[in-house]
């Protein structure tokens, strides 16, 4: 529950917090909190486990060592709620709420003189001391708004491609075709550090070239590479027990091509989907939009990892075709629906 409210208020509130010039790059800082997070915790996790000499293993106080691995998160997430006391409220919040001295006060901090104005411009795109339900989502033909359908849509495809399956399975994956625990790990290591240094080029670029050429380049280098790992291992000879086994080439084809996948993805559609929906919605909605297509975000999640394994069992190269279709999809979708945002304050949209 605490990560799915940090995920629907911290996108929220990086958008409504930041000048339209740096929009795009500290809303991307999200995804690379995200990504180091991850690459800090396998560290962590792989340091009990090396300790204790087996996940299972008791260890400190006579508990197991996976114990342990889930009471490092304490430190970081107190760190987070104390830290949150700290920050000022959001400037669209305070306006919302009839509270535009305090607005104007954290205005003045980030737009200097052009504050005033900038509180003008916010109370015409919100209607004063109104709170947002579900009814205001409601439109068109298939129940919500376009805009809020594009925001579920889009939210979706950053899991249904699949990238999650990488960091949650990897290892079990990257045995279950001959390569060592040891190894397994090691290649675990490095699409996390890759994930890191992708974020950090979107960074860059977010708000120079755009969020949507990086959303189309993304879709297309992960349709390429999961439709590369879609035949390698759909191609593979299978071991005794089934399994599919990647030799030579292959192997290191294959790894070459779940590494690249990362990259695209990146730089793309991880840092470049939460700067789209903490931006995309208008005022008046956003916060209620936002938790909607997270909501959709986070039951793709699940339905990607729930269904792995069943689909591991069928034959990698079928789950790797489902991904690759996913992502090939995402192409259409982000060229018809995606509009360009960089630059725009968040009154205009």
């Amino acid at each position: 529950l605490g990560v799915g409210f940090a995920s629907v208020v911290a996108p929220t509130y990086i958008a409504e917090i930041a000048p339209a010039y740096l929009r795009g790059r500290l809303a991307s800082l999200q995804q690379l909190a995200i990504v180091s997070g991850i690459f800090v915790a396998l560290l962590g996790d792989f340091a009990i486990a090396l300790y204790a000499g087996s996940a299972s293993n008791p260890t400190w106080l006579g508990l197991t060592a996976w114990r342990w691995m889930f009471f490092s998160g304490l430190p970081p997430a107190l760190f987070y709620g104390i830290g949150a006391i700290f920050i000022s409220e959001s400037p669209r919040f305070l306006v919302a709420k009839g509270r535009e001295q305090e607005a104007l006060g954290v205005l003045r901090d980030i737009e200097g003189d052009a504050a005033p104005s900038k509180v003008v411009e916010i109370r015409r795109s919100l209607r004063a001391n109104y709170t947002p339900h579900l009814v205001d989502l409601k439109g068109g033909r298939f129940g919500f708004l376009p805009i809020v359908w594009v925001g579920i849509v889009l939210a979706m495809l950053q899991q249904l491609v699949g990238i999650n399956v990488i960091f949650y399975y990897s290892s079990v994956l990257w045995q279950a075709v001959g390569f060592t625990e040891h190894n397994s790990l090691a290649i675990t290591v490095i699409t996390s550090v890759t994930n890191i240094l992708t974020t950090l080029v979107a960074i860059g670029f977010v708000d120079r070239v755009g969020r949507k050429p990086l959303l189309l380049i993304g879709s297309v280098g992960m349709a390429l590479t999961l439709g590369l790992m879609a035949y390698l291992f759909g191609t593979a000879p299978l071991d005794a027990a089934g399994k599919p086994v990647l030799q030579g080439a292959a192997g290191t084809t294959a790894l070459v091509a779940a590494n690249l996948y990362v990259v695209f993805f990146g730089f793309s559609w991880g840092p470049v989907v939460w700067v789209l929906l903490g931006e995309m919605f208008p005022n008046s909605i956003r916060a209620l939009a936002l938790s909607i297509a997270a909501m959709a975000q986070w039951l793709a999640n699940f339905l990607v990892s729930a269904t792995f394994p069943s689909l591991q069992a069928a034959g990698l190269g079928w789950a790797y075709g489902l991904y690759a279709t996913a992502a090939v999809f995402s192409i259409f979708f982000a060229a018809r629906y995606i509009h360009e945002t960089k630059g725009r304050e968040l009154e205009q949209m």
